[in-house]
């Protein structure tokens, strides 16, 4: 007997009842809903370990109601469409959405049985993710973005994601996956110089993300040319991310020129988050909503309204990332039901030196830009570094980082931590 709960959304008794049977049968709890609303209130009142989620029914339509979980951060258990006369693309779109996966009626007792399982596992096992696309905002920004990527969904054409760091590129790289293909993503970029087509040979027939390619040395910049060269053979779709001037790379002889030429021909900018600030009160609430769902945070607490306002007013240089960090250490410290704007404010003011010097190197002007940023960049790390007395999560909270990120910086730049 299992402790999951698997919650059945069909407006046919029929339906209903068989599938409540077969699923009891194999040890699940199970929670039946009639129409969207009874599903809605059934998600309000706790969170399934899986739904099992009709698309055509009389009040609201089920792509409608996964829509609706999708933008208010309450898409955080799997959910497996169902239709007795759907169409490929009614799929499609449902797993764009955010849906793990479609079985079309009848369903064969060994396909649901399987699809249920698998979900179930990859719901165990998968890390729990704050956003989606579809949470991301309805700013004109937002909206724009979601269309370019609609339109370069079915290519195979690589594609370029370019932005400031944190602005959540990755969340629109998984927008473009298909469900139940494969999805790689490497955690170092070290493999390109080393085995580039081992990645094509894991991600065959699926998605190859791959981050920070700015960041690559002329041998891994040789292997991701060499891939790109073999992504037909292994049915593969490839999508890059970077904050780093790849152009301007290429020019000063730090990018190789045809690697910059192939990767360019699709590119696709993600908006700073300060673009989009009129979104950010409802991405703020929607994160707050996935610490609550993990059990980190009382499920009463929220922000008041002028917290909000404070937090959307900020510029974010870390984007998503930091605000996700801001959040976080908000929820965790606040003793109360209510964040206040104080409390935000608090969080906000970093520690000032009342009578050290500036930080800022004297940087020579006849450096290179990169050369100088990278000066700049190492002096900026070590000061954050020594504030925080070594602490690597609040540095890269500060510095609008994910810490794997964070650490291939600090690697990058020659800085030496303690006890390294």
């Amino acid at each position: 007997m299992t402790n999951n709960t698997i919650l059945i959304v069909d407006d046919e008794i029929g339906i209903r009842e068989l599938l409540s049977e077969i699923l009891r049968d194999e040890g699940y709890r199970v929670a039946l809903a009639e129409n969207a609303e009874q599903a809605r209130l059934w998600r309000n009142q706790t969170r399934p370990d899986l739904v099992l989620l009709d698309i055509w029914m009389p009040d609201t339509d089920g792509i409608t109601l996964l829509k609706d979980w999708a933008s208010s951060g309450m898409l955080t258990m799997p959910v497996i469409m169902m239709s007795g006369h759907g169409t490929i693309d009614t799929a499609v779109e449902a797993t764009r959405i955010g849906a793990f996966g479609y079985l079309e009626k009848p369903i064969p007792l060994k396909k649901l049985l399987g699809t249920v399982g698998k979900a179930m596992r990859g719901s165990q096992n998968k890390q729990q993710t704050a956003l989606s696309l579809a949470s991301l905002g309805k700013g004109a920004l937002i909206v724009d973005l979601k269309k370019k990527l609609e339109k370069v969904a079915n290519l195979k054409t690589p594609l370029l994601l370019m932005g400031e760091p944190g602005v959540g590129m990755e969340i629109c790289a998984h927008f473009l996956h298909h469900p139940n293909t494969p999805w790689v993503e490497p955690e170092s970029l070290a493999i390109l110089a080393e085995k580039p087509l081992d990645l094509l040979e894991q991600a065959r027939d699926g998605l190859l993300f791959l981050k920070d390619i700015g960041e690559t040395n002329k041998l891994a910049q040789k292997g991701l040319l060499l891939l790109l060269s073999k992504l037909d053979k292994y049915n593969v779709r490839l999508i890059c991310a970077t904050s780093q001037p790849l152009a301007e790379l290429a020019t000063q002889g730090n990018y190789n020129t045809k690697l910059y030429e192939s990767l360019s021909g699709l590119t696709i900018g993600i908006p700073s988050l300060r673009a989009h600030r009129e979104d950010i009160p409802d991405l703020v609430n929607q994160i707050l909503s996935g610490f609550t769902e993990s059990g980190e945070v009382s499920p009463v607490l929220q922000f008041s309204t002028a917290a909000l306002n404070c937090l959307r007013n900020y510029d974010w240089p870390g984007n998503l990332t930091q605000l996700t960090g801001v959040v976080h250490s908000l929820a965790l410290t606040c003793t109360g039901d209510e964040i206040t704007a104080d409390m935000v404010q608090q969080a906000m003011v970093f520690p000032e030196s009342t009578s050290a010097p500036s930080p800022v190197p004297d940087i020579p002007f006849d450096l290179s830009l990169r050369e100088a940023r990278d000066l700049f960049e190492k002096t900026y790390f070590e000061k954050l570094i020594e504030e925080e007395n070594g602490n690597m999560t609040r540095v890269a909270e500060r510095a609008g980082l994910e810490r794997t990120h964070l650490y291939r910086k600090i690697k990058l730049l020659g800085i030496k931590l303690r006890g390294s």
